[in-house]
């Protein structure tokens, strides 16, 4: 057997089949280039989900840890430590709120979400206690804990995990009229994804989100943006809102905020919304802890030179033109996306997207699938020009177009 085998057989013997990973196992990265135990490179085109935006080993990410690591990685939220009110102050600053609500990973981050609204919509709505409800969007990925799979329509992710958290009314996504049946006296919040990562990179329709911020607004409603995949520089703005002119009442952040280095997330919002909590009411040990706030401090920086959001903006466009000469092969049924993100659907009759994953693998490509015949593209933002064009080759030649 080859390391490879090995490695995978070890790991599928001693690990829950909660994954279906493509056979390859990574030993080091750099950029967008990961290589394998076996010595062979590959161009990652997924970026970790987004959450190697800034690519592997970035060295200002690194340093920022290494700095740290010298330093304190642990207090708990029993004492405060130098670099959590930066922290705070600065994530506030960029997404133009007050207040910071930190956690670990993107799931844990919506449960706050759905938390605070809950509260929000008691304590300062004044929804009769147990009535409050949240309104989602069909096709949602929001994570994969009890309460969040309650509202989820992947039977994937839904089935045999019951009984279910009650609250949620599921919508169509992009639907406003069905959004607007749905909001009632008493709803609490919309949450949403502004692109639909998981779905396979679903864009809603011009002018959706600006109608569900005037709803919420009109209904006194708080809008929940679940920008983990979307958001820090992956659409070409800082936030998918943006795109729109949109801001929620509250940002559900994750993943790129970590630097592919440890996991941060956070809920950011207003003072009237996040200061509905008292001590003891929520927490998480390690949440805001002194590592993760140094390398999302030096995340923020980097987004606040808007370096990331550009390179988004100018790369995303060149990937969506060569994605859209593809389109009409006849291979490819349709291509979605937004900045350096893209959703393709094969056609079912030239394969699945689990196969065409495996035969840009054997080019030295590693992309992902999702639903069955969509493969996403999510280059880490700093690739290069050449690279992504190298990469995008090894696409037309897996499609033979």
């Amino acid at each position: 057997m080859s390391t490879t085998d090995e490695l995978i057989a070890s790991a599928e013997a001693h690990s829950a089949p909660t994954y279906h990973p493509l056979p390859v196992v990574v030993a080091t990265a750099d950029g967008a280039w990961m290589t394998d135990v076996e010595g062979r490179r590959y161009l990652d085109l997924l970026a970790g989900y987004s959450a190697l935006n800034f690519g592997h080993g970035n060295r200002r990410l690194i340093e920022a840890a290494k700095a740290q690591l010298e330093r304190v990685t642990l207090t708990s939220r029993a004492f405060h430590h130098d670099r959590f009110a930066e922290f705070c102050a600065r994530l506030a600053e960029l997404c133009g709120m007050e207040m910071v609500l930190p956690m670990n990973t993107g799931a844990e981050a919506v449960e706050s979400a759905v938390k605070t609204a809950r509260k929000w919509g008691y304590r300062v709505k004044g929804v009769p206690e147990g009535m409050a409800k949240v309104v989602v969007a069909g096709n949602n990925f929001h994570g994969r804990t009890t309460t969040i799979i309650s509202f989820s329509t992947d039977s994937e992710a839904r089935a045999d995990f019951g009984p279910y958290t009650p609250g949620f009314e599921i919508v169509p996504y992009g639907d406003l009229t069905a959004m607007r049946a749905a909001v009632t006296e008493n709803t609490v919040a919309v949450l949403l994804e502004p692109i639909q990562g998981e779905a396979g990179v679903l864009v809603p329709p011009a002018g959706y989100l600006a109608g569900v911020r005037e709803l919420t607004r009109e209904r006194n409603v708080l809008f929940v943006a679940d920008e983990i995949q979307s958001g820090l520089g992956r659409t070409g703005r800082t936030f998918a809102c943006e795109h729109e002119g949109v801001v929620p009442d509250m940002y559900v952040l994750g993943k790129a905020l970590g630097g592919g280095v440890v996991p941060v997330s956070a809920v950011v919002s207003s003072r009237e919304v996040l200061g509905v909590f008292r001590p003891g009411e929520h927490g998480s040990t390690f949440g805001g802890n002194p590592l993760a706030c140094a390398v999302a401090l030096e995340v923020i920086a980097m987004l606040r030179s808007g370096e990331y959001q550009r390179r988004a903006t100018e790369l995303g466009e060149h990937l969506h033109r060569e994605l859209g000469q593809l389109a009409g092969s006849g291979r490819i049924t349709q291509v979605r996306g937004r900045g350096l993100w893209a959703g393709i659907d094969i056609d079912p009759a030239y394969g699945t997207g689990r196969e065409i994953s495996e035969k840009l693998m054997d080019r030295g490509v590693l992309v992902k699938d999702t639903h069955g015949s969509t493969v996403r593209i999510a280059p880490p933002l700093v690739i290069s020009k050449e690279d992504l064009d190298w990469g995008l080759a090894q696409l037309r030649g897996v499609l033979g177009v």
